[in-house]
Protein backbone atom coordinates (compact mmCIF):
# COMPACT_ATOMS: atom_id res chain seq x y z
CA UNK A 1 0.00 0.00 0.00
CA UNK A 2 1.10 3.36 -0.73
CA UNK A 3 1.70 6.00 2.03
CA UNK A 4 -0.48 9.31 2.32
CA UNK A 5 0.11 12.42 4.52
CA UNK A 6 -3.10 14.50 4.50
CA UNK A 7 -1.53 17.50 5.61
CA UNK A 8 0.11 20.57 4.55
CA UNK A 9 2.16 20.97 7.94
CA UNK A 10 5.78 20.74 7.59
CA UNK A 11 6.74 19.95 10.86
CA UNK A 12 4.56 16.75 10.26
CA UNK A 13 6.20 16.09 7.11
CA UNK A 14 10.12 16.66 8.62
CA UNK A 15 8.23 14.35 11.78
CA UNK A 16 7.00 11.18 9.31
CA UNK A 17 10.34 10.81 7.18
CA UNK A 18 11.91 9.96 10.43
CA UNK A 19 9.71 6.96 10.12
CA UNK A 20 11.49 5.52 7.48
CA UNK A 21 8.17 4.50 5.00
CA UNK A 22 8.32 6.09 1.51
CA UNK A 23 5.05 8.51 1.65
CA UNK A 24 3.19 11.41 -0.83
CA UNK A 25 1.84 14.29 0.81
CA UNK A 26 -2.05 15.27 -0.40
CA UNK A 27 -3.66 18.53 1.03
CA UNK A 28 -7.01 18.35 1.84
CA UNK A 29 -9.08 21.32 3.17
CA UNK A 30 -11.20 20.25 5.73
CA UNK A 31 -12.44 23.39 8.45
CA UNK A 32 -11.41 23.38 11.35
CA UNK A 33 -14.25 24.75 13.34
CA UNK A 34 -15.73 23.10 16.62
CA UNK A 35 -18.77 21.85 17.68
CA UNK A 36 -21.20 23.43 20.24
CA UNK A 37 -20.56 21.54 23.44
CA UNK A 38 -17.34 19.54 21.57
CA UNK A 39 -14.94 18.69 23.97
CA UNK A 40 -10.96 19.43 22.94
CA UNK A 41 -10.58 15.69 22.35
CA UNK A 42 -13.68 14.86 20.46
CA UNK A 43 -13.11 17.79 18.18
CA UNK A 44 -8.99 16.90 17.91
CA UNK A 45 -9.70 13.61 17.17
CA UNK A 46 -13.01 14.11 14.80
CA UNK A 47 -10.58 16.44 13.06
CA UNK A 48 -7.44 14.25 12.53
CA UNK A 49 -10.70 10.90 11.43
CA UNK A 50 -12.09 13.57 8.86
CA UNK A 51 -8.65 14.18 7.36
CA UNK A 52 -7.70 10.66 7.12
CA UNK A 53 -11.05 10.28 5.23
CA UNK A 54 -10.53 13.61 3.04
CA UNK A 55 -7.51 12.49 2.15
CA UNK A 56 -8.20 8.73 0.93
CA UNK A 57 -10.92 10.01 -0.86
CA UNK A 58 -8.90 12.48 -2.67
CA UNK A 59 -6.22 9.75 -3.29
CA UNK A 60 -8.81 7.24 -5.04
CA UNK A 61 -10.20 9.98 -6.88
CA UNK A 62 -6.48 10.15 -8.89
CA UNK A 63 -5.62 6.63 -8.30
CA UNK A 64 -8.32 4.44 -7.95
CA UNK A 65 -6.69 1.30 -8.45
CA UNK A 66 -3.95 1.83 -6.15
CA UNK A 67 -4.17 0.90 -1.86
CA UNK A 68 -3.32 3.15 0.14
CA UNK A 69 -3.26 4.07 3.97
CA UNK A 70 -3.75 8.20 4.56
CA UNK A 71 -2.22 9.40 8.01
CA UNK A 72 -4.98 12.74 8.84
CA UNK A 73 -3.28 14.62 11.90
CA UNK A 74 -4.45 17.67 14.05
CA UNK A 75 -3.10 19.35 16.84
CA UNK A 76 -4.85 21.91 19.95
CA UNK A 77 -3.85 23.61 22.88
CA UNK A 78 -6.49 23.96 25.87
CA UNK A 79 -6.29 26.02 28.69
CA UNK A 80 -8.91 25.33 31.21
CA UNK A 81 -11.71 24.83 28.16
CA UNK A 82 -10.49 27.20 26.01
CA UNK A 83 -9.24 25.88 22.46
CA UNK A 84 -6.37 27.82 20.60
CA UNK A 85 -6.01 27.16 17.32
CA UNK A 86 -3.52 29.32 15.00
CA UNK A 87 -3.77 32.75 15.53
CA UNK A 88 -6.48 34.78 13.19
CA UNK A 89 -3.90 38.13 13.42
CA UNK A 90 -1.58 39.67 15.71
CA UNK A 91 -4.59 40.50 18.32
CA UNK A 92 -5.39 36.79 18.52
CA UNK A 93 -1.83 35.59 18.95
CA UNK A 94 -1.75 38.48 21.76
CA UNK A 95 -4.92 36.85 23.21
CA UNK A 96 -3.68 33.58 23.15
CA UNK A 97 -0.28 34.52 24.72
CA UNK A 98 -1.84 36.19 27.47
CA UNK A 99 -3.99 32.89 28.62
CA UNK A 100 -0.56 30.92 28.02
CA UNK A 101 2.10 32.82 30.39
CA UNK A 102 3.02 31.88 33.72
CA UNK A 103 1.09 29.12 33.78
CA UNK A 104 0.43 25.01 32.64
CA UNK A 105 -1.86 24.25 29.10
CA UNK A 106 -2.43 21.14 27.74
CA UNK A 107 -1.79 20.12 24.12
CA UNK A 108 -3.40 17.09 22.34
CA UNK A 109 -2.81 15.67 18.68
CA UNK A 110 -4.81 13.35 17.53
CA UNK A 111 -3.18 10.84 14.50
CA UNK A 112 -6.05 8.60 12.08
CA UNK A 113 -5.25 6.01 10.03
CA UNK A 114 -7.53 4.98 6.84
CA UNK A 115 -7.24 2.04 3.91
CA UNK A 116 -10.81 3.74 3.22
CA UNK A 117 -12.55 0.05 5.22
CA UNK A 118 -11.45 0.34 8.65
CA UNK A 119 -9.43 3.15 10.59
CA UNK A 120 -7.46 3.28 13.66
CA UNK A 121 -6.72 6.58 15.90
CA UNK A 122 -5.24 7.97 18.79
CA UNK A 123 -5.07 11.31 20.87
CA UNK A 124 -1.53 11.88 22.64
CA UNK A 125 -1.16 14.19 24.76
CA UNK A 126 1.42 16.82 27.18
CA UNK A 127 1.09 19.31 29.40
CA UNK A 128 3.64 22.28 28.95
CA UNK A 129 4.23 25.25 31.64
CA UNK A 130 5.24 28.50 30.00
CA UNK A 131 7.10 31.49 31.96
CA UNK A 132 5.96 34.92 32.96
CA UNK A 133 5.95 36.57 29.65
CA UNK A 134 7.03 40.43 28.72
CA UNK A 135 5.68 42.39 26.24
CA UNK A 136 8.81 42.66 24.47
CA UNK A 137 8.74 38.97 24.25
CA UNK A 138 5.65 38.77 22.67
CA UNK A 139 5.90 41.00 20.25
CA UNK A 140 9.33 39.78 19.37
CA UNK A 141 8.09 36.35 19.00
CA UNK A 142 5.10 37.50 16.91
CA UNK A 143 7.61 39.63 14.63
CA UNK A 144 10.26 36.15 13.77
CA UNK A 145 6.80 34.95 12.03
CA UNK A 146 7.09 31.69 13.58
CA UNK A 147 3.92 32.03 15.80
CA UNK A 148 1.59 32.11 12.83
CA UNK A 149 0.92 28.90 11.34
CA UNK A 150 1.13 27.29 14.86
CA UNK A 151 -1.58 25.55 16.87
CA UNK A 152 -1.57 28.04 20.86
CA UNK A 153 0.34 30.66 18.35
CA UNK A 154 3.94 28.58 19.17
CA UNK A 155 6.26 26.39 17.98
CA UNK A 156 8.14 24.32 20.72
CA UNK A 157 10.88 23.06 18.56
CA UNK A 158 11.85 26.97 17.50
CA UNK A 159 12.24 29.67 19.04
CA UNK A 160 9.97 29.70 22.00
CA UNK A 161 11.05 26.77 23.47
CA UNK A 162 12.91 29.53 25.67
CA UNK A 163 9.19 30.05 26.97
CA UNK A 164 9.13 26.31 28.42
CA UNK A 165 9.42 25.58 31.80
CA UNK A 166 8.50 22.40 32.28
CA UNK A 167 7.25 19.40 29.74
CA UNK A 168 5.16 16.29 30.91
CA UNK A 169 3.87 14.01 28.15
CA UNK A 170 4.67 13.61 24.67
CA UNK A 171 6.98 16.37 23.39
CA UNK A 172 6.48 14.87 19.69
CA UNK A 173 2.51 15.69 20.28
CA UNK A 174 3.52 19.18 20.61
CA UNK A 175 5.16 19.40 17.18
CA UNK A 176 2.62 17.57 15.84
CA UNK A 177 3.30 14.49 14.52
CA UNK A 178 3.30 11.42 17.84
CA UNK A 179 6.06 9.08 16.02
CA UNK A 180 5.48 5.87 18.44
CA UNK A 181 1.83 6.43 18.24
CA UNK A 182 1.74 6.97 14.33
CA UNK A 183 3.69 3.49 13.53
CA UNK A 184 1.57 1.62 15.90
CA UNK A 185 -1.16 3.04 13.73
CA UNK A 186 0.32 2.15 10.68
CA UNK A 187 1.05 -1.21 11.94
CA UNK A 188 -2.50 -1.96 12.95
CA UNK A 189 -4.31 -0.86 9.39
CA UNK A 190 -1.56 -3.20 7.97
CA UNK A 191 -2.12 -5.91 9.93
CA UNK A 192 -5.95 -5.37 9.66
CA UNK A 193 -5.39 -4.94 5.54
CA UNK A 194 -3.24 -8.07 5.10
CA UNK A 195 -5.71 -10.27 7.14
CA UNK A 196 -8.35 -8.97 5.33
CA UNK A 197 -6.83 -10.14 1.74
CA UNK A 198 -6.16 -13.36 3.44
CA UNK A 199 -9.90 -14.18 4.04
CA UNK A 200 -10.60 -12.92 0.77
CA UNK A 201 -8.15 -15.08 -1.15
CA UNK A 202 -9.72 -17.70 1.01
CA UNK A 203 -13.60 -16.99 0.02
CA UNK A 204 -12.25 -17.16 -3.82
CA UNK A 205 -10.56 -20.12 -3.41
Amino acid sequence: MELILASASPRRRELLQLLDRPFQVLVTHVPEERESGEAPTAYVQRLAETKAAAGFALWQQQHPQHAAMVIGSDTIVTVDDTVLEKPQNEADYRRMMALLSDRKHQVLTAVAVTDGTQQQVAVVSATVTFKALTEAEIAAYWHSGEPHDKAGGYGIQGRAAKFVTHLEGSYLAVVGLPLYETEQLLQAVEHAHAAADSTSISKGS
